[in-house]
């Protein structure tokens, strides 16, 4: 293959690579296929046009209107002059696409749907880059200025992806970008001529590395990429991560992660929370069965965001700790509230990916795998050092709290500590909101009935509409205007309680989760991205962090905010409910159908508890048991592969066959390749331009061998003289007991881990990746163009004499 075509081929190929990590973006992946057969074509025209040969510029141009013409028979072929010539209108369509695909990924979550728009942005984005980096690589023989459309392309995909997979992206890319690199110094190399390293190799056993090739400055080239890219690789997992979306599951940089302090922080996740609720389809994050009688309380709780500063409510910075095997009581429980302790068993998808860990609150036992911490405070899980919900399966124990309103209303005041920090609000708060809090709240005789009526306040009485396109904003700004517009989502309505209850001494902050999912045939529970929530959660001393719902159309009040709420006695925390395993509810009790003030008032009547029962056991996982051996033999075998390929080659050069003179000299020859491959193993490298008497000397003095096994070496290398100079060859014999002897010289003279080394990874053992790299030189050699040509005019030549005749 010539220079330019192995240059053009690295080109796409690299192109492609980078490409991947727009992968996790959109689904189905089938988009990448069409911008590679695209990138292909333009890669093609170039290198025809190549061929001619044309200007540079004109290359180039021609490949743009090759790729031009593509995209307007994928994408604009109604708008065009007979299907294929770009007109005004294509242009318009264009514009039209890009403007939907805009708005497309704004509101579609990661994996997003492979719209029109979206398919055009990627595979002409793809195009663009594939067809800049062939310009600049091929064209214009500079392939180190390529990499930086390919770093754009990479860096675009990993920043929309949140660094899904990051890792292996990074790996593709940067191997594709090496490989191009690789390409153009051969090319570069080629042109000097042919490097003389010593004599040429023949026959079946030759091969080392002073190729009279030049490939000895490729192999060079390859070792300092390889080395490069793996210090690429090490030194950012050595680094704190920054990692996690909190609802989305992209692992966006808006998560988190525990610090090396034992700290933990986050960010605010509510343009994720907007995202899942904008969902055109919605997408199951989590699947949960529970042996609760009800499941309108089951909300799935990730954290609480208890920091306002005036432009958004954050999670403050926390010291986190080891999960204990049961969690410490729940701030502000006292003995005499009724509480039903309930177990819930909880299955995140495999595409459902961030830090913190979604289950019921207060949890008082979580039973899960992985690298996990516990935050007190809060009383969440946080994955430490890049642990994700992915896939995770899980067991919860918590508390169904159920107190009375006349618990509630005598609430004493809250602790000064936990009320001076979770009453703090920004001094740039606008008056509005306080003044408007009292107003909803004059007459309230306690903070629980303030509490209740500004919750009916949003939710019915108020006149506040749900709409999940308004702005997401959480400052100071946009409370005040959902206050003046009355128009919003969960976030609005959750935090613009949580700071009115804050202006009103009550301790306040917001809860960030799932509310209960929907009911499933086999008595599951499926929570899905529009199930994402936010609502606020207020402090009663004796009963806690107590849930209000004041977003309408959304969730279920609690019982204790409506009128007629039934009382009752204290229950122990630490012992289930022995009924409440019998019927488990599958369906909350209260749907988006009943209209807003029924359900606050407890008009919707409840459900008919289903027949959910405890996860079964689905049998013998066979399938699941046949993959882990054969990945752990895997593991187990890809080590032992040099030793493994060392052990053949030993075995076959030393074996006897044949009994002729060309028989006798290829064992010779095959001894002597087998004593320089081991002392090379050893440590000893080959040196290819030496004599084999000078070869032996070397191998003697730096390998320190004595008596029988420096004997060995001289006796075999002498009979390699013999074979290859002498007039009348005379093969040695015991050439297998000789080359035993020298491994056995070196063994005992090497330390322990070369010794080791030379077991279990030979150096030579890179010869078969050089046998491999000659076959396929030797194999694109006999079909370039070039051969082609010659084997043509061959037959030619030999048709005309025939055609003469006749």
């Amino acid at each position: 293959m010539s220079g330019s075509g192995r240059l053009a081929l690295c080109a796409f190929a690299a192109t492609l690579m980078a490409a991947g990590a727009l992968l996790p973006l959109v689904e189905p992946a089938l988009w990448l296929l069409h911008a590679g057969i695209m990138v292909a074509v333009v890669g093609g025209v170039g290198a025809l046009t190549r061929r001619v040969p044309l200007a540079r510029t004109l290359t180039v141009a021609l490949q743009g209107l090759a790729a031009l013409l593509m995209l307007t028979v994928v994408f604009a072929r109604d708008q065009a002059l007979l299907g294929i010539v770009p007109t005004p209108e294509v242009f318009a369509q264009f514009g039209r696409l890009l403007t939907e695909g805009g708005d497309d990924v704004g509101r579609y979550a990661i994996p997003a749907p492979a719209t029109d728009g979206i398919r055009l942005m990627l595979i002409g984005g793809v195009l663009v880059i594939g067809l800049a980096v062939d310009a600049i690589a091929v064209t214009f023989r500079s392939a180190a200025p390529a990499g930086l459309p390919l770093l754009a392309l990479y860096s675009v995909a990993a920043g929309l992806s949140g660094g899904a997979g990051g890792w292996l992206w990074f790996l593709l890319a940067a191997a594709g970008y090496l490989l191009l690199l690789l390409a153009e110094g051969r090319d570069r190399l080629s042109q000097w001529g042919r490097v003389f390293g010593g004599a040429p190799r023949t026959g079946r056993f030759s091969s080392g590395p002073d190729a009279s090739d030049g490939r000895a400055p490729v192999r060079t080239g390859r070792r300092i990429g390889v080395v490069a890219l793996g210090v690429a690789l090490v030194v950012p997992a050595a680094l704190p991560a920054l990692d996690g979306g909190l609802l989305g599951g992209t692992g966006g940089g808006s998560g988190s992660g525990v610090g090396g302090g034992g700290t933990i922080s986050a960010v605010n996740p509510l343009i994720s929370l907007q995202d899942n609720l904008n969902q055109p389809e919605d997408r199951e994050a989590l699947r949960y069965r529970t042996n609760a009688q009800d499941t309108q309380d089951m909300y799935l709780r990730i954290m609480a965001l208890d920091r306002f500063d005036g432009t958004s409510w954050r999670f403050s910075q926390r010291k986190v700790e080891d999960v204990p095997d049961r969690l410490p009581g729940s701030p502000g429980l006292g003995p005499g509230v009724s509480t039903t302790e309930i177990r819930t068993n909880i299955s995140a998808a495999g595409w459902y990916r961030q830090n913190y860990l979604p289950m019921p609150y207060p949890a008082t036992q979580v039973d899960i795998e992985g690298r996990w911490r516990f935050e007190p405070a809060g009383r969440t899980l946080v994955g430490d050092r890049g642990q994700s919900t992915r896939g995770a399966q899980y067991e919860v124990g918590s508390l169904l709290v159920n107190p009375t309103r006349e618990q509630l209303a005598a609430a004493p005041p809250a602790p000064s500590a936990l009320r001076s920090e979770y009453t703090e609000v920004p001094a740039v708060l606008p008056q509005m909101v306080k003044s408007t809090a009292l107003d909803v709240t004059r007459g309230a005789a306690n903070d629980y009935e303030k509490a209740v009526r500004l919750q009916d306040w949003f939710a019915q009485d108020g006149g506040f509409t749900y709409n999940t396109e308004v702005d997401s904003g959480t400052g100071v700004t946009a409370i005040t205007r959902f206050l003046r517009n009355k128009e919003g989502f969960c976030v609005h309505f959750s935090f613009a309680m949580a700071a009115m209850s804050r202006t009103l001494g009550i301790p306040a902050r917001v809860a960030v989760g799932f509310t209960p999912g929907t009911p499933q045939p086999d008595g599951s529970m499926s929570v899905g991205l529009r199930d994402a929530h936010a609502w606020p959660e207020l402090y009663f001393e004796g009963v806690g962090w107590t849930r209000f719902e004041p977003t309408p159309s959304r969730g279920s009040a609690p019982d204790y905010t409506r009128a007629d709420v039934p009382s009752g006695g204290p229950s122990d925390a630490a012992s289930p409910d022995t009924s409440a395993s019998d019927a488990p509810s599958v369906a909350p009790s209260a749907s988006d159908s009943c209209p807003a003030p029924s359900r606050q008032l407890g008009e919707c009547g409840t459900v008919a508890p289903g027949a959910a029962l405890p996860p079964t056991d689905s049998g013998f996982p066979l399938k699941t048991v046949l993959w882990i051996v054969l990945g752990g033999l895997a593991v187990v075998a890809l080590p032992l592969l040099p030793l493994l390929w060392r052990t053949r080659i030993r075995a076959r050069r030393l074996g006897s066959g044949g009994r002729t003179s060309a028989d006798a000299t290829a064992r010779t020859l095959a001894a002597w390749r087998e004593i320089t491959d081991t002392a090379w193993d050893h440590g000893v490298p080959p040196d290819e331009s030496r004599t084999p008497r000078k070869a032996a000397e070397r191998i003697v003095r730096l390998g320190r061998l004595e008596g029988a096994a420096a004997e060995a070496v001289h006796r075999v290398a002498g009979s390699v003289e013999q074979v290859l100079y002498a007039p009348e060859p005379r093969p040695g014999t015991g050439l297998a007991d000789d080359a035993r002897r020298v491994r056995e010289g070196l063994g005992a003279s090497a330390g322990r881990w070369t010794r080791l080394r030379a077991l279990l990874a030979p150096r030579s053992s890179v010869r078969v990746v050089w046998a491999a790299s000659e076959r396929w030189t030797s194999l694109t050699a006999r079909w370039s163009p070039q051969r082609l040509s010659q084997a043509t005019r061959a037959a030619t030549m030999r048709w005309r004499p025939s055609r003469q005749r006749g």
